[in-house]
């Protein structure tokens, strides 16, 4: 039950942030050849075809940071826990996983109150509010949270793993999202 639980999040995680990859990158991609095409075919350019971009781009990068994060393809150190003896690392784990979801969860509602002081902020053109592209930073904060309180879970579920026969060293538990 757990793990079905487990993997529903990580398949809802993982396919909100494909499918704004894609449909950013889809409509960046549309926007800048239609540029590129009008303004050597006619001289002009979409009045609004660089503000819709710059909107954009941050859910991008934010969709692609927490998909980085959950496929554990950020830059790791494991050094430490591997120093550890292995009936510490699910307790380094799990705690280490706790203070990341805190951190995350502290910049998630950081971004929540700033949202009221950017949303004045107005794109020149389109009159976009800045909350917009703040709300990327939100939305991406809290998944990465959920993410690391999964994470702090599977490590407690986890039996400490003992060395197999003949091996120096046990695999890290779990494998960092970091």
């Amino acid at each position: 039950m757990q793990a079905a639980a487990s993997g529903w999040i990580e398949r809802a995680v993982g396919g909100l942030c494909r499918a704004v990859l894609w449909l950013s990158t889809a409509v960046i991609f549309v926007i800048l050849v239609g540029n590129t095409v009008l303004r050597y075919a006619g001289g002009g350019s979409l009045q609004w075809g660089n503000e819709v971009p710059e909107l954009l781009f941050p859910w991008l990068v934010m969709a692609g940071v927490v998909l980085a994060a959950q496929q554990g393809a950020h830059i790791t150190t494991t050094f430490l826990m591997d120093a550890l003896p292995v009936a510490a690392r699910r307790w380094v784990a799990c705690g280490s996983w706790a203070v990341v979801a805190g951190l995350y969860g502290t910049l998630s509602v950081s971004t929540w109150r700033m949202l009221e002081v950017v949303h004045d902020e107005k794109s020149p053109i389109l009159g976009v509010p800045g909350s917009l592209t703040y709300a990327c930073v939100m939305v991406g904060m809290t998944l990465l949270a959920l993410l690391a309180v999964q994470s702090a879970w599977r490590a407690w579920r986890l039996p400490p793993v003992s060395a197999p026969a003949g091996a120096d060293e046990a695999p890290p538990v779990p494998v960092a999202h970091w």
